[in-house]
């Protein structure tokens, strides 16, 4: 497999482990500051490590949330990775209201941090947690998660969570507490993992080779 995937580097991503994991198919890696690269990108990967409003800024400050959009107007293939997941909504309640990039609509609200049943929830929500179905979907035939099953576990770490206006956006979810937290979320070629693929095995590995088929 031969794919060129561009990973926007803005300062808060873990992009080694997302640059392995793609190189697993020897994808050709494109690492980038520019705007003007992301706009020539035939797929675009935007990871994230830390606070949504940080990131924000600093996408801003590198003129990048132009050339994200207008990849996303293009239909070219997005992937958010963790908070870049979250990056995709509207806004986010992080430290007050956060303006997001609002490619996918929706906000960005706190894991709850009690059960359905009142006991107490660790926070962030950190582990292995199994993928399910969204409300709305009994296959992932033609989404990103197409050659994975319901059940199969993914690695999380995250103490926010991205929930879509149009539930049809989510395409999987986990449960944590009894609380149904979106895992994928989707709307046209605009797609976030909140989980971690390039650490979450052979299952995220399949993922990644997915992605890289769009």
């Amino acid at each position: 497999m031969q794919s060129d995937v561009t990973i926007i580097d803005y300062g808060l991503g873990n992009i080694l482990s997302v640059r392995r994991g793609f190189e697993h198919f020897n994808a050709k890696i494109h690492i980038t500051s520019d705007p003007s690269e992301l706009t020539k990108a035939d797929r675009l990967v935007l990871p994230g490590v830390g606070a949504f409003g940080n990131a924000m800024r600093k996408l801003k400050d590198l003129n990048m949330i132009e050339a994200i959009h207008f990849a996303a107007e293009k239909n070219k293939p997005i992937l958010g990775i963790c908070l870049g997941m979250q990056l995709l909504l509207n806004e986010s309640e992080e430290f007050g209201k956060q303006e997001g990039l609002g490619l996918i609509p929706g906000n960005v609200i706190p894991v709850p941090n009690h059960t359905v049943n009142g006991e107490s929830l660790k926070i962030p929500h950190i582990g292995w947690d199994s993928l399910l179905y969204g409300s709305h979907y009994s296959s992932w035939e033609g989404t990103l998660l197409e050659s994975i099953r319901p059940e199969n576990f993914a690695y999380f770490i995250h103490s926010f969570m991205a929930v879509t206006e149009n539930p049809l956006h989510r395409i999987a979810e986990c449960n944590y507490g009894g609380h149904l937290i979106p895992a994928v979320i989707q709307k046209e070629k605009t797609i976030g993992c909140q989980f971690h693929p390039e650490k979450s095995g052979e299952y995220g590995l399949e993922i990644l080779k997915r992605f890289l088929l769009l």
